[in-house]
């Protein structure tokens, strides 16, 4: 072997080796993959090509110059998910901490650019110490590269975030600007200040866990989307999402055949409504029931229990789904709903994909800690996002769908394509009950006639025929047949094309 050679393999084996074997050892003992073993797991066999593995750092000072790595902490290049292209940076946390350097940065700024070049999405499997201290502000200038990067892709490529070790300070933004984040339990944690700078400033005692921990990601503060019991677990919940998704926005959704048929009656439907109006039920059943293979990718299941959002096929088109949950605050829509699922209706526009709203939604959540929340700047996103949306828009009001919240949840009046309704749905401005006490207020000391008035108010309003006779249901369909009427809807849309007013950007409420 040539000297050239010998080095070359050196080379590639110091690469590989990372921070050592004493390191690797000890990110094992904590339970975690090192960067190239969750790279192996996330992307199909023998399709990884890695660039820029000779790169190391330039710096200088407090004798860094003595501490080269080739690599320098983070993995880079491209390869395939299930035959299809992908771009991922995995920071190994066995070098520096997998702490950002400028050189470090570089690396993911490049398979970012080429990412936005050839239209593939980009994966990010993070795991760092954050900023790494030694460059100082060529360490925060390599951070805010990665920032605008993510601007300039958000809406143009997929962008994923999986947080697989500890991400601080300033490396929380740029999965924040990702579409969505995975963590994994235990070992992961996300944090703008950790727990030592909360007591020091608040005086507050928390651990990294409490603080920013994945639970506390995804169920308290929304920031996460899933959160998965190990590494592996994670990164092959990872590929089963990407099956859903474009490469891009000049992609329509991916298509993939299925065995159940798109004309499927699914008859149980017939009776999931219960007949007492107060009476609760599952939306997760109706989900199941009509997406292919039963099959339904949930996201953000532990926060905002009341409004159900996820990924499914129906007749083989990759779809979202946005449902109210009647199991929690009876569907309510409130702030966090609103917000879960408005930033989801954004994604499912910006690339493509079909949006599937299932409604069954009293109002909009009442009480002051709502209102001084900012409940009506919050719902309005929801609203906001409905109303830009391009992208095919099929809606099914199961049993109720009151008030302004009615609107909200893509009504016809918001440029929903194919409206129906199941024969029990009610469609006004609110209840029954509540409409006649304002409406005959009069009577208030009198039940038996506020009783009849009810009565009379619900069949007259308290239908889908109303709605039906202006044309803002397209039809009134049995149950049964959901499945059968959706796929057909999809199908007659899959060309759809329609263009919002040139502008640079609208002003959605923030």
């Amino acid at each position: 072997m040539t000297d050239i050679n010998l080095q070359l393999e050196q080379k590639r084996a110091a690469a590989r080796l990372g921070g050592g074997q004493r390191r690797i050892d000890a990110q094992h003992g904590k339970g975690k993959l090192t960067a190239r073993e969750r790279i192996e797991v996330l992307l199909d066999p023998d399709t990884f090509e890695e660039w820029d593995m000779f790169v190391e750092h330039r710096c200088t000072d407090f004798g860094m110059d003595a501490q080269k790595i080739p690599g320098d902490g983070v993995v880079t290049g491209y390869g395939m998910i299930n035959g299809r292209l992908v771009f991922v940076f995995s920071q190994d946390f066995t070098v520096f901490g997998g702490a950002l350097s400028e050189s470090h940065a570089e690396k993911i700024c490049k398979i970012m650019d080429q990412a936005m070049k050839v239209g593939a999405p980009v994966i990010g499997l993070n795991d760092s110490g954050g900023a790494r201290i030694q460059e100082g502000v060529a360490s925060l200038g390599g951070y805010a590269e990665v920032f605008q990067r993510n601007a300039m892709a958000s809406g143009v490529i997929p962008q994923i975030s999986v947080i697989m070790g500890p991400s601080a300070g300033g490396a929380v933004y740029s999965p924040a600007m990702t579409d969505f984040i995975f963590m994994v339990k235990d070992s992961s944690y996300m944090f703008v200040t950790g727990p030592e700078v909360v007591k020091t400033v608040t005086h507050e005692e928390v651990s990294a866990e409490e603080l920013g921990g994945a639970l506390t990601h995804t169920t308290k503060s929304g920031v996460a989307d899933r959160a998965f019991e190990n590494d592996v677990e994670a990164l092959l919940m990872m590929r089963r999402m990407y099956n859903y998704l474009p490469l891009n926005n000049k992609e329509k959704a991916p298509f993939r055949e299925s065995l159940d048929p798109s004309d499927r009656l699914e008859h149980s439907l017939d009776t999931l409504v219960p007949s007492n109006p107060n009476q609760p039920y599952d939306m997760h059943e109706l989900i199941l029931k009509i997406v292919d293979d039963g099959d339904f990718f949930e996201l953000q299941p532990e926060y905002a229990k009341n409004m159900l959002i996820g990924f499914a096929r129906m007749g083989g088109q990759s779809v979202g789904i946005v449902a109210n949950q009647p199991m929690v605050l009876a569907g309510c829509l409130d702030i966090k709903s609103s917000i879960k699922a408005a930033r989801f209706v954004r994604f499912c526009d910006a690339f493509n994909i079909p949006v599937i709203t299932l409604v069954d939604v009293p109002g909009f959540m009442p009480g002051t800690s709502q209102e001084f929340g900012g409940i009506i700047k919050h719902g309005a996103k929801l609203l906001y996002a409905y109303a830009e949306c391009t992208t095919p828009k099929v809606t099914l009001i199961t049993r109720k769908a009151y008030g302004g919240a009615y609107d909200v949840m893509a009504s016809k009046h918001l440029r929903g394509d194919v409206n129906f309704a199941w024969p029990n749905a009610e469609i006004a401005v609110m209840g029954a009950k509540g409409a006649v006490e304002i409406i005959f207020r009069e009577d208030k000391n009198d039940p038996e006639k506020l009783a009849a008035k009810e009565q009379e108010y619900r069949a007259r309003f308290a239908n889908p025929f109303v709605a039906g006779a202006r044309g803002f249901i397209d039809d009134v369909i049995q149950p049964q047949e959901t499945r059968k009427r959706i796929c057909r809807s999809l199908v007659m849309l899959k060309d759809k094309k329609v263009d919002n007013p040139w502008r640079k950007h609208g002003n959605i409420p923030l």
